[in-house]
């Protein structure tokens, strides 16, 4: 891969890369740390990406296995799941923030193979195949991920929708 290609990729995939970081990490300063780091580990790297999954495939991998390298040091359970929402949203109103509120909360809570797994499937549409590689998964493995997910997500929200009443 050359530099020029490297650089249209990036490009393509940057604002991808950073989402995904946030939702996994809830700090954008963190987010962006772990964007840096994975640029670099991908354009060291580069020479060896062989074009058998979309470059955005690749990256997300790359930033997983950051985010997962880093997590010892740096990541912290205790998130605001305020802070998670606005930088998901990206920068919609707050009303649609707010109306956001309980689904970024019961997805905070989720073990973070399981908040990986639906963002990667539900918020960027990534087909299972693709999700199972990013997070080294075999594809039942990774479809068993989405069904504990989508039951622990559902369990929450109902919780949320009970408290209201």
């Amino acid at each position: 891969m050359t530099r020029e290609e490297f650089i249209t990729n990036v490009k393509e995939s940057q604002r991808q890369l950073r989402l995904f970081l946030l939702g996994l990490c809830g700090d954008g300063q963190l987010a962006d740390d772990l964007a840096q780091e994975t640029l670099v580990k991908a354009y060291l790297a580069s020479s060896g990406y062989r074009r058998r999954s979309k470059f955005s495939t690749w990256l997300l991998k790359i930033a997983y296995n950051c985010f997962l390298d880093s997590r010892k040091l740096y990541y912290e359970r205790n998130r605001s799941p305020l802070e998670t929402a606005e930088g998901i949203s990206g920068g919609n109103s707050a009303d649609e923030n707010f109306e956001y509120q309980q689904l970024y909360r019961a997805l905070d809570s989720l073990v973070e193979k399981e908040r990986c797994a639906v963002m990667l499937h539900y918020i960027y549409g990534l087909p299972v195949k693709e999700m199972a590689s990013i997070l080294d998964e075999s594809v039942p493995a990774a479809k068993k991920q989405l069904q504990r997910a989508r039951a622990h997500l559902k369990t929450k929200l109902e919780e949320y929708e009970t408290r209201a009443e």
